[in-house]
């Protein structure tokens, strides 16, 4: 028998981030919405609120901690976008103003060393691989690397848009290559603090959704970083993605949690929806054919079908990573249908609500805004299915484009 049921600690954060996203969440979502950029002092003050008394560690538990924050026990991953889920139920910007769980520390999670992970412990960290020439593709990237011998550290230059929490982050994750004549096997990441000599934010986007989430535009010119905040190796190994492939495996735990997002923001949509309704005097009787149903009920049992599935590809994502499967094939797959199904669902919803729909009075507008970046960052829905293919049909770069 297959057994679909949370473990007890997961279904426990689950109940606490439903309560979170109900109570601070939900009722800041619009004023953030109207107050872009802003720093969202609620969710400080909650984090703060959160956080055990500090006290020394010993080395052996530095190296130990997690730094998964809510996220704990046996099955992180999958405790990580159940309660992401929840979060981005009550707002999806705010969840990415989440401190110290910036899409850069899950690439410090991922590949970092225990030290890296313990010394950047407690830091915010942005990812930037985004630049004016390469998107999608990353192998394009054209920012570079390059080791000073004199005084051992590396010194970046480049320019990286699109960053998410480039603005109030504390560091940033930033993919350059080490030799362009290498391909992607010369692409590593490195940890660059905010503040250091060579960095400038040079832009802060005004943007169609997730507003309380700040998108920047980072400049880097001869900056200088010591040795030690290079993520992985820096040899480069034979013509291949080897380089890259370290630094996507950070995709692996990533991706989920958009998918997560783009099911917590389409469920509050669809429950918003199917409540309005029920005080119209629908109903939705789930044992009768279909058949026998109208357009409306139809629809909605439609929708909720399509949340349902990409929530079970998705446990399924999480799961494989918390058991240490290989999980890319079915990263992708689960941010694809999440992604797609979200923006189905919510723009759906604003057509079934008409003008209540449309209008500012209620959330169902911004939910449409919001939810259509998870289709797009962490690679766009089309990105996913381009690996989705080529995982099943074997093909490599080359041979599938």
């Amino acid at each position: 028998m297959i057994d679909f049921e949370l473990k007890p600690e997961t279904k426990q954060l689950q109940q606490m981030t439903a309560a979170v996203a109900n109570g601070v969440f939900r009722p800041v979502s619009r004023y953030y919405d109207d107050h872009e950029h802003e720093k969202v002092k609620e969710l400080y003050a909650l984090v703060e609120s959160m956080t055990p008394p500090v006290r020394k560690e010993t080395e052996g538990e530095g190296k130990k901690r997690s730094g998964r924050g809510l996220a704990q026990g046996p099955e992180p991953n999958v405790a990580l976008v159940v309660s992401m889920e929840e979060l981005a139920w009550g707002d999806t910007g705010i969840l990415l103003c989440w401190p110290q769980r910036g899409l850069g520390n899950s690439a410090i999670e991922a590949v970092g060393t225990p030290e890296q992970k313990a010394r950047f412990a407690g830091k915010f960290a942005a990812m930037a691989i985004t630049e004016p020439g390469a998107g999608s593709d990353t192998a394009a990237i054209t920012s570079t690397a390059r080791l000073d011998p004199e005084t051992n550290e590396w010194i970046i230059n480049g320019e990286k848009i699109f960053v998410t929490s480039g603005y109030h982050c504390d560091a940033v994750v930033v993919w350059a290559t080490l030799d362009k004549s290498k391909g992607r096997a010369a692409i590593k990441s490195f940890v660059v603090e905010k503040g250091v000599p060579g960095m400038t934010v040079t832009k802060v986007e005004k943007k169609l959704g997730i507003r309380a989430s700040d998108t920047a535009a980072i400049v880097f010119e001869d900056c200088r970083i010591p040795y030690d905040n290079i993520l992985g190796s820096p040899e480069i190994q034979n013509r291949g993605e080897a380089g890259l492939g370290g630094v996507m495996k950070t995709f692996d735990a990533t991706r989920p949690g958009v998918a997560a997002m783009a099911i917590g923001v389409a469920r509050a949509a669809l429950e918003f929806t199917k409540t309005k309704l029920e005080s119209e005097g629908h109903t939705f009787p789930y044992g009768r054919s279909p058949l026998h149903l109208n357009a409306i009920q139809k629809s909605i049992l439609e929708m909720e079908a399509e949340l349902e599935v990409a929530r079970l590809l998705n446990l399924r994502a999480a799961s494989m990573l918390d058991t240490g499967i290989r999980n890319s094939l079915e990263a992708s797959m689960a941010k694809a249908k999440a992604g797609r199904a979200a923006t189905l669902v919510t723009q759906k919803c604003v057509e079934i609500l008409g003008p209540i729909g449309y209008s500012r009075e209620h959330l169902v507008e911004k939910w449409l805004r919001d939810c259509k970046i998870t289709d797009i960052f962490e690679g766009t829905g089309q990105i996913q299915m381009l690996i989705i293919a080529r995982s099943i049909l074997g093909f490599s770069r080359d041979m599938l484009k």
